[in-house]
């Protein structure tokens, strides 16, 4: 008799056998998370799962995700846990399960300009008339040709034309030979459809159970409602934190007087009468409005502003009209990128334009780089998210930053679900028509915090005022990193800030090496702070979030002040303003939110190990003294604490003396 077929293994079988084929330990918030998961995924109730720092949050959403019937997408913010998913976790998984009978099929998708395009590598890039011109001179040029060597090196050899596979480059070199999805000729109309990058890659998104995108990227297909991952059941969010950070950059638009003049060259040999003239025209007629308007947030759009945003919406509709139509549409590639232009000028200058309530528009400050330029974005992504995310998938967040103020709620309301659709508890919900169950889990942490790590609070320091570091600050923080021998990671509110404070560093503890952000590149700057201990690395908000130094080399995390916001932040402020209007605390609900998740993030950079020890120094006595600093202390990992200097000076000590023998 054949031999009845085997059972599907359980989602702990095979977590167990991931973590016994890749040499680690079970650990029980590990065990706890994969079957929340497996669970939400059956139910269809969304779940957010906060998972410390050093659970291997990562296989226990990717063993369910592998188990569940359909296609399953995870999502994240950062291109490093992209890279380290698709490079390292999931390979290690499907060699460790290739035995169970599981669909182990993964593909990577991400926008076009992320792949480098064929048509533009080898028929040239639009110049200003919109004429394809074969290459730029100089170091540009010699660039872009090793780009061109490359991308053709991936074409024979099978490679996916990835941008971060590809030799050190800029922005502006990677444009050379990439497109975005507007000037795109389409895949049926371009004479290397059959080798393109981005088209093999969604083919083989198509082919995949498991398909591994960016926030950004989920949030155009989801809630914007543009095709871009195939169709999926489930959505795993990590670095969920981020999650309506990278939505609202998504539904970020820009205008500029360069860009819509850019547009109008492009379009000239394109057009027959005199519209990109016209388009020139409002050019100019916008540059003047944004030069005699003051940068910062439009409660109104003043006047002069409004009537140029309708004359560039109303001159780029025209140019658009003026095209030629036909069946070769789009066949010329030079064309069909000048009209690509135009087409997002009309679409930004309209959204500007009808100065919506749901839209917050502003001016931004002028650099010597960046000419000053209108910016629009929406005043709150929750409710889109709620409507054509969470109303069509099951969504699974997790980070480990999630409970804000010891509490999920913060965060479920930011991401559109409501707290009183929590359900707690074994019972299955019985939520009213409209509602949308989830369920909020923390599976803790390896790490023992209360022995790990102190938190030391600067009760006795003034707080911090608008003239920048003050001499006592200054004074505690070479005391603190004296006490640690080198060994810190300082966390500053501004560039000036993590500047002034290095320059003192420098000058009084000249026997350590204290390095700013920006003396050289973050990776080179990283790699030379976890090559000496005696070293400090003083930085701004990439260091908050972006470093992971586990070690000796981090022993001291120095926060200069609790991140607040900006007053004159265009969207927070309006946010807060919204919240105020709305009967709510706008504060807490905004400012005192977005400095907590920054808070809990940065005082995260210190232990990253089990062995790890260490103080998280705080040198704004507002965290011990302001009636929100317990919402605050509640975000972060719960550390011994201390307001006592020589306490935490002694333990620093220790450990810098324990580090040396």
């Amino acid at each position: 008799m054949p031999e009845p077929p085997s059972a599907p293994p359980t989602v702990t079988d095979l977590l167990s056998t991931a973590v016994a084929a890749l040499g680690g330990q079970e650990r029980p918030g590990q065990v706890a998370m994969a079957e929340a998961v497996t669970r939400a995924m059956e139910t269809e109730e969304h779940l957010l799962v906060q998972a410390g720092t050093g659970t291997g949050k990562s296989l226990a959403y990717l063993v369910p995700s592998l188990l569940h019937g359909e296609r399953v997408v995870v999502a994240t913010a950062t291109l490093a846990l992209q890279h380290q998913l698709v490079e390292r976790d999931i390979p290690r998984l499907v060699e460790a399960v290739k035995d169970s009978g599981v669909d182990t099929s993964h593909a990577v998708l991400k926008g076009r300009s992320n792949y480098a395009c064929l048509h533009r590598i080898r028929e040239g890039v639009p110049d200003d008339q919109g004429a394809l011109v074969e290459l730029p001179e100089g170091s540009l040029g010699k660039k872009v040709l090793e780009l061109r060597a490359w991308a053709e090196e991936e074409v024979e050899e099978g490679g996916t034309g990835e941008r971060d596979n590809a030799p050190r480059h800029t922005d502006k070199e990677w444009r050379q030979v990439s497109v975005n999805h507007r000037e795109c000729l389409g895949a049926a109309k371009c004479p290397f459809g059959q080798e393109c990058f981005a088209e093999l890659a969604r083919e083989k998104a198509h082919r995949s159970h498991l398909v591994v995108t960016n926030h950004s990227l989920l949030a155009i297909d989801a809630i914007e409602g543009v095709p871009m991952i195939p169709e999926y059941d489930v959505v795993v969010i990590d670095e969920a934190h981020e999650l309506t950070t990278r939505v609202t950059q998504a539904a970020t638009d820009e205008l500029w007087a360069a860009e819509v003049e850019r547009a109008a060259r492009r379009s000239q040999r394109h057009v027959d009468g005199s519209e990109a003239d016209d388009l020139a025209d409002a050019a100019d007629t916008l540059r003047e409005a944004i030069n005699d308007a003051r940068p910062g947030r439009f409660d109104r759009i003043p006047q002069d502003v409004g009537d140029a945003l309708v004359l560039v919406r109303d001159a780029a509709r025209a140019c658009l009209s003026a095209y030629p139509k036909g069946d070769d549409e789009g066949a010329d590639a030079g064309r069909q990128q000048a009209k690509g232009a135009v087409q997002e000028v009309f679409a930004t200058a309209e959204r500007m334009a009808a100065d919506l309530d749901s839209d917050v528009l502003w001016l931004s400050e002028g650099t010597e780089r960046m000419p000053p330029r209108l910016c629009v974005a929406p005043l709150q992504v929750w409710g889109p998210m709620r409507d054509k995310l969470l109303a069509e998938k099951t969504v699974v967040f997790t980070s480990a930053t999630l409970m804000l103020g010891g509490d999920f709620s913060t965060v479920a309301t930011s991401v559109g679900l409501k707290p009183s659709e929590r359900v707690v508890g074994d019972a299955p919900a019985t939520p009213a028509s409209d509602a949308m169950p989830w369920r909020g889990l923390d599976v803790g942490s390896p790490f023992d915090y209360g022995r790990q790590a102190i938190l030391y609070v600067a009760r006795h320091l003034p707080p911090p005022g608008r003239d920048g570091l003050g001499a006592s600050l200054l004074d505690e923080i070479v005391e603190l990193v004296d006490a640690a021998e080198g060994r810190t990671l300082g966390l500053f509110s501004s560039r000036r800030a993590a500047e002034a404070a290095a320059e003192v560093v420098r000058e009084r503890l000249p026997h350590l090496t204290t390095l700013a952000q920006g003396d050289a590149q973050l990776p080179e700057l990283a790699a030379q702070f976890v090559g000496d201990p005696h070293t400090c690395l003083f930085g701004t908000l990439s260091l908050w979030q972006g470093l992971d130094v586990p070690g000796e080399t981090c022993q001291l995390v120095l926060i200069d002040r609790i991140p607040f916001p900006r007053p004159d932040d265009p969207l927070l402020s309006a946010r807060q303003k919204a919240a105020d209007e709305a009967g709510g605390n706008g504060f807490m609900q905004v400012a005192a939110t977005h400095a907590a998740l920054l808070l809990a993030q940065g005082a995260g950079r210190l232990i990253r190990t089990t062995t790890d020890r260490g103080v998280v120094a705080v040198l704004d006595p507002r965290l011990a003294t302001a009636r929100y600093g317990s919402f605050l202390k509640a975000s972060l990992p719960p550390m011994w604490t201390t307001t006592d200097p020589a306490v935490a000076r002694q333990a620093l000590t220790r450990l810098a003396a324990a580090a040396a023998g």
